[in-house]
């Protein structure tokens, strides 16, 4: 079984009616192509990182998808790029091989120069070079 995340970034201007019947129309699609709607996120209205369409904000959706056998979302985004309401979306494989990625794992915490000192890499940039502080090889006036 293969799991998907479909994200759809959509106009700011649309009212809450219109964003409802835009996601419905699309689930419809996912279902109707054979595979499941297995989750359904309203984001809400949220800020951009940067301008699209000189706009700064876009109301957000999730939506999870399963399928068994061959995956409806090459037509859904066929019709989410013909949609001048979608500014952008992103589908997301969540699965490796048939089973469900795990969460990451926590990182562990390294000091300042990581597990076992100062890097190896074979430079000093702590000064030295013979010059001077200014970069002068030593000149006096």
């Amino acid at each position: 079984m293969r799991t998907y995340e479909l994200v759809i970034v959509a106009d700011p201007r649309l009212t809450d009616d219109e964003m409802v019947t835009l996601t419905e129309d699309y689930k419809k699609m996912i279902t109707a192509g054979g595979a499941e709607v297995t989750k359904e996120e309203s984001w809400g209205r949220r800020k951009l990182a940067y301008p699209i369409a000189k706009l700064n904000e876009a109301r957000y959706v999730l939506i999870c998808v399963s399928t068994d056998g061959k995956s409806p979302l090459p037509e859904v985004e066929l019709r989410l790029r013909q949609n001048d309401k979608v500014l952008r979306y992103l589908t997301v494989r969540t699965d490796r091989n048939g089973k469900p990625i795990p969460p990451p794992q926590p990182r562990e915490e390294r000091g300042p120069q990581g597990p076992g000192g100062p890097p190896s890499g074979g430079r000093d940039f702590g000064g030295g070079g013979g010059r001077g502080e200014r970069g002068d090889a030593g000149e006096e006036n």
